[in-house]
């Protein structure tokens, strides 16, 4: 992975702080690349790589006693020199409408919250790529911590892989959303390392592209990383059509304000979906009362994003203690999603799952201390 350039670098360096080590370093910090030098290094056969990347990402193994068509003696060396996921389930809260909150705790006594949302067919996952965030977007709670850490790759891969152990009612994990605490792309290399084993790796996760999604607060300089590096979807934050409204909801916005963020769009979109008609970027527009839900508002939306391959997610503001914001009535909602349908737009009213428990859009916290 190349590493970010100075001319890169966006609201401010990444942190790459790391866990604390366990007395044994876990096994899913390791690339493919590491993992088949160390096979290497110990005189063990070639094969052995894909034979443990598939009991760790596909049978979801969490201890070497499990990976059975591997010799015992093997198995021993490797738990010699290994532990499996030092990410640890702490509590799982249940919401009414079925979805679930995972605390988590990592190696080094911090937490973060992932959530599994249940649809009909499958299950989406909501996962975390930062302890805290640096962004100070004013709706959302994560912000109020700010940023403590990146989380390393083991530690993105590894909530999916907790969670896909308590998955046992038929539906599938098949959609992962990089939408809960922190900025994708402020934790780059991490993250695209742990995309690599969600959906390149054939011995990894083996997850569809079509079914990952980045979500970005606007860090314009990496998104022709992104197209260059992924083929996953991408969705923009944007939450506002004009700079003084977006500066006071999103900071990002004084050093990216929406024209540079609109053109960055519009340049990924017309050359990562050039040959992929239905392709569109996902453009996420948390509606709050009297601050971006006038009829206005929705005229100069659906100005704004004609020169894009767009579709929309209006996403009614999900109350919490850290804000003041209010959710609009839900004729403001309707009203606002009609307008963009007479324009031609495909626009979705999400109905955040989760809000009785503290797990919807803009809501994860962590800042429960580990128990």
């Amino acid at each position: 992975m190349e590493a970010p350039s100075s001319s890169r670098l966006a609201i401010q360096p990444e942190i790459q702080t790391k866990p604390q080590a366990d007395i044994k370093p876990d096994i899913t910090e390791l690339t493919r690349e590491e993992l088949t030098a160390w096979v290497r290094d110990h005189d063990l056969p070639a094969y052995r790589t894909g034979q443990i990347m598939r009991w760790l990402y596909q049978k979801h193994a969490i201890s070497f006693d499990e990976m059975t068509d591997i010799a015992k003696t093997t198995r021993g060396v490797l738990s010699d020199h290994f532990s499996i996921l030092s990410i640890k389930k702490q509590q799982v809260e249940s919401s009414s409408d079925g979805s679930q909150k995972y605390l988590f705790g990592l190696s080094d006594g911090r937490t973060i919250e992932t959530v599994l949302i249940p649809e009909k067919t499958h299950h989406t996952l909501c996962i975390s790529t930062q302890v805290g965030c640096a962004m100070g977007c004013r709706f959302c709670m994560t912000a109020t911590s700010g940023l403590i850490r990146n989380l390393s790759m083991g530690e993105i891969t590894g909530q999916i892989l907790r969670v896909n152990r308590d998955v046992t009612d038929g539906r599938p994990l098949t959609n992962i959303v990089l939408m809960g605490m922190g900025e994708p792309l402020a934790n780059y290399d991490n993250v695209m390392q742990a995309i690599r084993i969600m959906t390149v790796d054939p011995d990894g996760l083996q997850l569809s592209t079509r079914r990952v999604t980045l979500s970005t607060s606007g860090l314009v300089p990496r998104f022709e990383d992104l197209g260059r590096d992924s083929k996953i979807n991408l969705a923009i934050s944007l939450n506002a059509t004009e700079n003084t409204t977006r500066s006071q909801l999103m900071p990002i916005n004084d050093r990216y304000p929406i024209e540079q963020l609109m053109d960055a769009c519009a340049r990924y979109a017309s050359t990562r979906y050039a040959l992929t008609p239905r392709g569109k970027i996902t453009f996420e527009y948390i509606l709050i009362r009297d601050v971006n839900d006038t009829v206005d508002d929705a005229r100069r939306l659906s100005k704004l994003l004609r020169p894009v391959k767009a579709k929309i997610n209006l996403i009614p503001f999900n109350e919490h203690p850290a804000s003041d914001f209010k959710r609009p009535d839900e004729s403001a909602i309707l009203r606002f999603e009609k307008i963009l349908h007479d324009k031609g737009y495909t626009a979705i009213i999400r109905r955040s799952k989760g809000s009785d428990i503290s797990a919807a859009c803009g809501q994860l916290s962590a800042l429960r201390p580990a128990f």
